[in-house]
């Protein structure tokens, strides 16, 4: 059994975890905004997720040189990958259009194509259906969404309505790569599940530097000191520390706790946004963005209420005979 001064210190790392995921992924936007006038989204992705792919390319080489890696990982990684890695490639050209802090909130309609995902290939989240948390939760994030759109000073015109165009359908493809992830990776460790994804994104956004990146992401060889800084910080936080951060945070707090304190990202990210950019959200746009966080909070809920009692939130399975709900064979969890 666990000691309780272990477990205080189990804790305390977990929160610690949780917090540095919090601010790392608050920072990405704007991180990306300072690259806007110096790189192209091209040549800015392309570097980023390939030194981030060099980061993860040991856990890859190392399974390899044990033969550990669990079969048939490597075409189960293709489809999550392919979300992934054209989601980046939106979210990277966000900051051209529109300001970090509108980007983060639009960000967020993640869960509504997570969730319609996930009613579609898997049986037991379709219970989710009778909870009026669920559904509060749901309208809330739709709701929130309109809202960060249209209570806006801005027209949404041109270049604005690319920005959110560019946000909305970044964040609706992260929601459909996370589903992904769940239906083709189920029995295969995290770490070895981020690393061959990262690995066929980089493969992607590398190659789409090459074709349309100011000249073939040399760009990058202009750059000062700083702006290095900032570019290789991007990636090293962003991608490779705050993925592993958050499996820290969610093996010790739990999944719920840590996906709604995460959820508080896009406000970091709009305050930072007001004091370096000069971004200013109006008050709907910010009352907006407050019910987004809060939909996804009874979103979150009712999805820990559904674990703790299944029989409460019963119904009745009727897509089954459309969809095969069958899940990747679990013997590869024996190597976690």
């Amino acid at each position: 059994m666990t000691s309780p001064a272990a477990a205080r210190h189990d804790r305390f790392i977990g929160i610690a975890c949780v917090i540095g995921t919090l601010v790392g992924w608050a920072s990405i936007l704007l991180f990306l905004k300072h690259l806007v006038p110096y790189l192209d989204s091209w040549t800015t992705n392309g570097w980023r997720y390939g030194l981030s792919a060099l980061m993860w390319l040991p856990v890859v080489l190392v399974g390899l040189a044990r033969k550990s890696l669990p079969k048939g990982i490597w075409w189960r990684a293709i489809m999550p990958s392919v979300f992934n890695c054209t989601g980046q490639a939106l979210y990277a050209m966000v900051p051209y259009y529109i300001g970090p802090a509108l980007g983060g909130f639009l960000i967020r309609v993640s869960i509504i194509s997570s969730t319609m995902g996930a009613f579609i290939l898997f049986a037991d989240e379709r219970i989710l259906m009778r909870s009026g948390f669920f559904w509060g939760g749901m309208c809330a994030v739709v709701g929130g969404s309109i809202g960060t759109v249209f209570l806006g000073n801005a027209e949404i015109t041109g270049g604005t309505a690319m920005g959110i165009a560019l946000g909305a359908t970044s964040g609706l493809l992260f929601g459909l790569y996370g589903v992904g992830v769940r239906r083709f990776m189920t029995g295969i460790p995290a770490m070895t599940s981020f690393a061959v994804i990262s690995l066929y994104t980089s493969a992607g956004l590398v190659t789409l530097m090459f074709l349309r990146g100011a000249e073939h992401g040399l760009g990058v060889l202009h750059l000062s000191g700083f702006n290095w800084f900032i570019l290789i910080a991007s990636a090293v936080i962003g991608i490779a520390i705050c993925h592993v951060a958050y499996y820290a945070a969610i093996a010790r707090l739990g999944v719920a706790t840590s996906t709604a304190i995460v959820q508080l990202s896009p406000f970091l990210c709009a305050i930072g946004s007001l004091i370096l950019y000069g971004e200013h959200l109006t008050q709907g746009q910010w009352l907006s963005g407050f019910l987004m966080i809060l939909g996804a909070t009874a979103l979150l809920h009712a999805e820990q209420r559904r674990h703790r009692d299944p029989s409460k939130h019963a119904f009745p399975v009727i897509l089954d005979d459309l969809v095969d709900n069958a899940e990747p064979p679990r013997a590869e969890s024996a190597r976690r």
